[in-house]
């Protein structure tokens, strides 16, 4: 697909990948609270995946990988109580934001 662009189709996920880098003094509230929103956030209808990494070099810098439905559920997603809750929570937690919303073009990975 060289040369083409991606669009979105019916059916196709979205997939938002999320930067962060939190405040030293906060990594570990950040973190208690990010995992308790990713625990409940796969339990919703629309969330395929939500998986928490933290860089190697750097343990302030958090990513998320997030696979939904549709964009719709994205914002379903941030319209919950509980979403707003963690916003609330961790809105001193954060230096900085980084949020990019991506297409599939193949995702491959192993079933366990």
């Amino acid at each position: 697909m060289r040369g083409e662009q991606a669009t979105t189709q019916p059916g196709t996920p979205h997939i938002l990948v999320v930067e962060f880098d939190i405040v030293p003094a906060e990594i570990d509230k950040f973190m208690t609270a990010i995992k308790e929103l990713g625990a409940a956030a796969v339990n919703e209808l629309g969330c395929q995946q939500f998986s928490i990494v933290i860089s190697q070099k750097d343990p302030n810098h958090v990513m998320l990988f997030e696979v939904w439905d549709s964009a719709g559920a994205v914002d379903a997603q941030f319209a919950t109580d509980r979403f707003k809750k963690y916003q609330t929570t961790t809105a001193n937690m954060v230096a900085k934001r980084h949020i990019r919303a991506f297409s599939p073009v193949a995702m491959n990975f192993k079933r366990i």
